[in-house]
């Protein structure tokens, strides 16, 4: 077993303040554990606990983490046993967290035009590092890009803020980061009212094309969602230069690195090596992962 995070995870009872269901089989969870959102920073996952029936946990990405409220957000796809028994839980009840787990994304030294990529549950850690570079760094303009293929667990609008290289009527934003003064737009290829038609990936060229060599040299990419999505990512860094970190998600039993589940292969300065996601990771430098 790891013992690297051996004094920054904590096991705690989480109360759920918030629970609540979108389309698309997606739900909000919001849990008071102050120990968790104490720590918390962007990338950083929770091992969670979805039914007192069913011994094995879950790992779910966090959206938010509030130190001084105690609380974090999650937000998660129903698709198994696990995820369909925690839709059911409601509001009041308590669940086990064990966090924060794992290695998060670059916290300072950011470039001057960091492009943030989230698609389907890759979503929330984009949220969760829009918000840390919003309230750590000025002088440093994110560009959020989110892609889902069923409606976004959020009614989108109209976007305030212009985006050099926006293709005619992409318009549509989360509200939360227009409230944080943060462009972002939405892909998808469901045609809604909009959005982007076509992958994020897509949509991302139009924003690097649109700039000069001093301005793309500014920008590096921070990347979650599906492998397929991620592959495109790395493609996209490799083509431009860029500097590009992605979140990786594997199935895990224990997420504390003794049981070796999760592992992936990653390329090293001694060649290649199989590193566990949920210590070792899960956030990765792109150029190092091999994608299967």
């Amino acid at each position: 077993m790891d013992h690297s995070h051996r004094d920054s995870i904590f096991v705690e009872d989480a109360k759920i303040i918030q629970h609540i269901a979108y389309e698309g089989n997606q739900f909000f969870l919001k849990l008071t554990a102050p120990k968790t959102a104490a720590k918390a920073t962007p990338g950083e996952f929770v091992h969670l606990q979805c039914d007192d029936l069913l011994p094995m946990r879950r790992p779910m990405s966090l959206m938010r983490a509030d130190a001084k409220k105690g609380e974090i957000d999650i937000l998660y796809k129903r698709h198994g046993h696990g995820t369909a028994l925690l839709a059911m839980r409601k509001e009041g009840e308590t669940l086990s967290v064990m966090g924060p787990i794992g290695k998060s994304f670059k916290l300072k030294k950011y470039r001057k035009r960091p492009l943030l990529i989230g698609g389907g549950v890759g979503l929330p850690p984009m949220v969760f590092l829009a918000e840390h570079i919003k309230n750590t760094k000025e002088n440093v303009s994110p560009f959020v890009i989110m892609g889902s293929e069923v409606p976004f667990p959020f009614t989108t609008k109209p976007s305030q803020i212009m985006i050099n290289g926006m293709p005619d009527g992409v318009i549509a934003t989360m509200p939360l980061m227009e409230d944080w003064n943060i462009a972002c737009r939405l892909t998808s290829l469901q045609g809604y009212a909009g959005c982007y038609e076509g992958y994020v990936s897509d949509l991302a060229r139009h924003w690097l094309d649109a700039m000069d060599t001093q301005q793309r040299s500014e920008v590096e990419i921070f990347s979650c969602g599906p492998t397929p999505m991620l592959k495109a990512i790395k493609s996209l860094a490799t083509e431009y230069e860029l500097s590009c970190q992605v979140s990786l998600e594997e199935y895990m039993a224990c997420a504390v690195g003794g049981c070796a589940g999760c592992v992936v292969e990653i390329e090293t300065e001694a060649g290649s090596s199989m590193k566990r996601v949920c210590v070792d990771g899960p956030i990765f430098e792109a150029s190092t992962v091999v994608f299967q």
